[in-house]
């Protein structure tokens, strides 16, 4: 049992394996899919020697648990939670040699939904659009663990990062997302928009990684015309017919029927990954000021006027 792979002990409620995802076939109905905490899966690669874009394993809440066949160096980031070998406790957020045959266990996450598991040389299993990442909506790459199945491990690519502290933001007590309003705010009446970006919102135990769904007041429509089905991105705000916004997360369509009323920022959606179910939501407009703006953490919320295109 010296093979470079892991055999999967507990599957956990949804373990999938996720890398950076596979940019450009929107054209094909191909989501991008891939982590939805980059920045949780370039950390823990970074702690484990891989590239920034190696395959991991992305748990949801419940955690998993993993038997290597050969050591191997790991590391888990993302949601905090309880991490053990063979039963002995282990660090969080810091690489840790396993030893071939040990029991790798990741427990429930304490805070947060998701975590992120690392192997030092990555998961290899075969990449499909040059991505290894799982896509439940299309169903491209690996489909999610299943207890005794056994995953391939690449060779070590590099050494362990040596770190004294790993960051470890803490999920959202209130998830903010600012939002830019559009394209299809105009189907909207002005009560609704105002509702949008005033009113708190809760995160549903229905999200997924297709889409962050809410539970709180309906936006009415203005326009009640079916729409043709048109593009959408990663971040979009679509609304369908019970009135209630769901953010778009990695796995979503490429395209959709029901009006998009705005669009998150990109960098407020790793939070929005890690917003556990009940989480108050708040969506927040901000001013749309070029490029620079895009990269400021303390854009300007947008004000409640008809110049800025809210009716």
């Amino acid at each position: 049992m010296t093979d470079r792979a892991f055999a999967v002990v507990r599957a956990g409620a949804l373990t999938t394996v996720q890398d950076l995802g596979r940019y450009g076939h929107a054209h094909l109905g191909v989501p991008r899919s891939g982590a939805l905490d980059p920045p949780a899966l370039r950390l823990v690669n970074r702690l484990v020697g891989n590239p920034a874009g190696a395959a991991a394993l992305e748990t949801t809440l419940g955690g998993c648990a993993v038997r290597p066949r050969c050591p191997v160096v790991v590391a888990v980031t993302g949601a905090p939670c309880a991490v053990s070998v063979d039963g002995r406790p282990v660090a969080w957020g810091a690489a840790v040699r396993v030893p071939a045959g040990a029991v790798l266990d990741i427990g429930p996450a304490v805070r947060g939904v998701r975590a992120y598991v690392g192997f030092g040389g990555g998961i290899a299993v075969e990449p499909v659009l040059g991505s290894r990442s799982t896509d439940l909506l299309s169903g491209l790459g690996p489909a999610p663990l299943r207890d005794g199945e056994v995953v391939p491990l690449g060779p070590p690519a590099g050494r362990p990062a040596p770190v004294d502290w790993t960051p470890a933001p803490a999920p959202p007590a209130e998830l903010v997302l600012r939002i830019r309003l559009g394209p299809r705010d105009d189907w909207f009446t002005p009560a609704a928009l105002r509702t949008l970006v005033t009113r708190v919102y809760r995160v549903s135990s229905a999200s997924n990684r297709i889409g962050l769904r809410t539970e709180g007041p309906p936006l009415e429509r203005a326009v009640r015309d079916e729409l043709p089905s048109e593009g959408v991105v990663t971040g979009a705000v679509q609304v369908p017919p019970d009135g209630r916004p769901v953010v778009f997360l990695s796995d979503h369509p490429t395209t959709g029927g029901y009006p998009v009323v705005a669009v998150v920022m990109e960098r407020d959606l790793p939070a929005a990954a890690q917003a556990a179910p009940g989480t108050p939501v708040r969506f927040v407009p901000v001013r749309h000021q070029g490029t620079r703006a895009q990269q400021d953490p303390n854009e300007r919320p947008l004000p409640l006027t008809r110049s800025t295109t809210v009716k």
